[in-house]
């Protein structure tokens, strides 16, 4: 809960299997299994994180939506627009899809404390999840730096605060101008190391990657 007394609510976007994690790739490895995996262990981190009160993943990929029936509590939003349906000025305002996609998820927490949590962290614990909403508490918009100090992993705002993000290459400085505090959380957190190519996936591995992850590294060939 929030000093507010309202639990968070999360925002992942999940990219389609077959588009996502392009960046990487491995001898004998399934790069859509491994995508899907490492989206479902980020996504049941969240849900048991236990100041989290709603988890929304919003994605295209039906695999995905059957894959995570295990993990309880979460809603599911279409990436892709309905037709005639019109889009709230945050999700006009976003520069691309990563930011529209969690513009849509934003706009389903009204009333609530919202965050968007990246997809890719496969090596995420709930408690270090919950560390930073503590600290994000404190500030009406906050930012977590990836582990290369460039990226931003988690932005949050207040309920009622509007909705901004801008993730994508070098969006820590940018989110800073855009008014997001940068939360001082420890180099060893799990939510600090998303990962986009083979060497950030060996980093998380030190970790302790999640379950599903593990599997699918496990299972790999040659």
């Amino acid at each position: 809960m929030t000093a507010h007394g309202r639990g968070w609510g999360v925002v992942v976007p999940v990219k389609h299997a077959t588009r996502g994690k392009s960046r990487l790739s491995a001898d004998g490895l399934d790069r859509s299994a491994l995508a899907r995996a490492i989206a479902l262990d980020t996504i049941a981190a969240a849900a048991a994180c236990p100041l989290v009160e709603r988890v929304v993943v919003v994605t295209d990929d039906g695999g995905l939506v059957l894959s995570a029936a295990d993990i309880p509590g979460l809603r599911f939003v279409a990436e892709t627009p309905g037709e005639g349906e019109v889009p709230t000025p945050a999700e006009t305002a976003a520069a691309d899809g990563l930011n529209r996609a969690l513009a849509r998820g934003a706009a389903t927490l009204e009333g609530m404390p919202r965050a968007g949590l990246l997809g890719d962290l496969p090596a995420l614990r709930p408690d270090d999840l919950a560390d930073a909403l503590r600290r994000a508490d404190a500030h009406e918009r906050a930012v977590v730096a990836d582990a290369e100090g460039t990226g931003s992993t988690l932005v949050t705002a207040r309920a009622g605060v509007p909705w901004e993000t801008a993730f994508g290459d070098g969006s820590l400085a940018r989110h800073v101008e855009q008014g997001c505090v940068l939360l001082d959380i420890p180099d060893a957190s799990t939510l600090r190391r998303d990962v986009d190519t083979a060497e950030q996936l060996g980093a998380a591995d030190a970790l302790g990657l999640g379950p599903r992850t593990a599997a699918v590294l496990a299972g790999r060939t040659g």
